[in-house]
């Protein structure tokens, strides 16, 4: 028994045709779906609803709930606004620096290039807050994948007992702080 893949994946938003017009006008998905009801199904609960999926490509679907009964929405305060975010990834550097310059001119505010050395992203926010990031393959990704293959038990177990990031993978961005 073995899941098959995600099916989807569901975020609050303030307004969702504000929220659908955005992703398909600034990241150029296609708006797939929409459910509103009154009533949840799962729970039964009478709480109207507006849900809408979006396609994020290869069969990932991003989908978006609009709540307007339930108080606004929040973010954990405990959590740091850079751990939680929505990752999609694009084929090459090109296309992660046009959508870049596409984004800054829609009056996007965008963080990066950052070299995680695995793969290289920028960073920018939705407008319910959520954060995003656009990641694109290193040209040594294989190759890099292989070696974090090889020690990624090990890591786990040594960060299972001390919470301190082991160094088996430091390799990943020593070249950040060579000549610094």
């Amino acid at each position: 028994m073995k899941i098959d893949r995600i099916h989807h994946v569901a975020y609050r938003c303030k307004d969702a045709k504000e929220t659908v017009e955005w992703y398909v006008e600034h990241l150029k998905m296609d708006f797939v779906l929409a459910i509103a009801e009154d009533q949840v199904p799962s729970t039964k609960e009478p709480d109207p609803y507006m849900h809408v999926f979006l396609d994020a490509g290869m069969g990932n679907v991003l989908a978006f709930f609009e709540l307007p009964t339930k108080p606004e929405m929040g973010k954990d305060p405990n959590t740091p606004e850079w751990v939680q975010h929505i990752a999609f990834k694009v084929k090459d550097r090109a296309t992660l620096l046009a959508f870049r310059e596409h984004l800054e001119a829609k009056g996007v505010e965008v963080l990066g290039v950052t070299d995680h050395s695995l793969f290289h992203s920028i960073y920018f926010f939705d407008p319910n807050g959520h954060r995003i990031e656009l990641a694109c393959p290193d040209p040594e990704e294989e190759a890099k994948l292989k070696r974090l293959d090889e020690v990624k038990w090990a890591m786990l177990e040594e960060w299972s007992k001390t919470k301190r990031a082991p160094k088996h993978a430091a390799w990943l961005h020593e070249k950040e702080f060579e000549g610094e």
